[in-house]
């Protein structure tokens, strides 16, 4: 084959989003005839972080990398193991002398190469270092080994998401973005080429907000105090995207949502 299909699963949120990864994927991988798997799995544990035992049962399962965010560090031994497996991404605008890698080339399992980097955004966010230089600086390594490149921008602003779409065309495959836990609509292919979606949705509950229990989410928001939250266990769904993308240019032909919901009985 001349392409190779990519998908890139959302958030996926505490044991619910994982328990529809692991039920789900399979289906998913054969409908759409992936060649490829990334998830960002930042909220995974419980909601918040990831444990190295977690992230294992993810790339147990059929995911070939995962992403992350802001959240990456909230459970601590998650440090050890990123430090170890390059198949844990953390954005790489992190400051350069913590553990692990913002990118990554690996292998599909054929003789395609896909590179994989993760970014974050600075809008309404911890003030890291430039994500569009870091992009540039990352690629310009990841270029030697493959031009099959994709991208999690994990980032709150919309804004921050398009400019860096824009600013990558041409020199990445696709700009995914993550982190809002809302799917959007705007999926395309910008003119040079790299396949664009501003937030590529959730994995977990939808009877919920944005994964979390409603009554937690609200109390929060109608007191300003501080309230545990939960990860909600009903209406559960995996969202996130497919590209299809050309081996020999990484130019992407085409984009699609995924919208998967998990049977109440399964």
């Amino acid at each position: 084959m001349n392409s190779i299909r990519v998908l890139l699963i959302g958030d996926i949120v505490g044991a619910p989003g994982r328990e529809v990864v692991i039920k789900l994927l399979p289906g998913i991988v054969s409908d759409y005839d992936i060649d490829f798997t990334i998830a960002n799995a930042e909220n995974a544990a419980a909601g918040f972080g990831l444990t190295q035992s977690i992230a294992l049962e993810l790339l147990g399962c059929g995911i070939n990398i995962l992403t992350s965010g802001n959240h990456i560090w909230d459970k601590k031994n998650i440090v050890s193991f990123i430090a170890k497996d390059q198949r844990l991404l953390r954005p790489a605008n992190f400051p350069p002398e913590i553990p692990g890698t913002g990118s990554a080339v690996i292998a599909d399992g054929s003789s395609a190469r896909i590179g994989v980097l993760n970014l974050s955004g600075r809008v309404f966010m911890e003030s890291l270092d430039c994500p569009f230089k870091a992009a540039l600086r990352e690629l310009e390594i990841m270029r030697q080994e493959t031009a099959v490149i994709v991208v999690d921008m994990h980032a709150e602003a919309t804004s921050e998401k398009i400019a860096m779409g824009w600013f990558l065309d041409g020199k990445v495959s696709a700009v995914l973005g993550t982190h809002t836990h809302v799917q959007t609509a705007d999926e395309k292919i910008l003119p040079l080429g790299t396949a664009y979606i501003t937030d590529v949705g959730m994995t977990g509950s939808f009877d919920s907000v944005i994964g979390i229990k409603k009554e937690q989410a609200l109390r929060r928001f109608l007191t300003q105090m501080h309230v545990p939250f939960t990860p909600a266990d009903h209406d559960k769904q995996l969202q996130g995207a497919v590209i299809e993308i050309d081996k020999a240019t990484g130019r992407s032909i085409q984009i699609q949502r995924v919208q998967r919901t998990l049977a109440a009985h399964s």
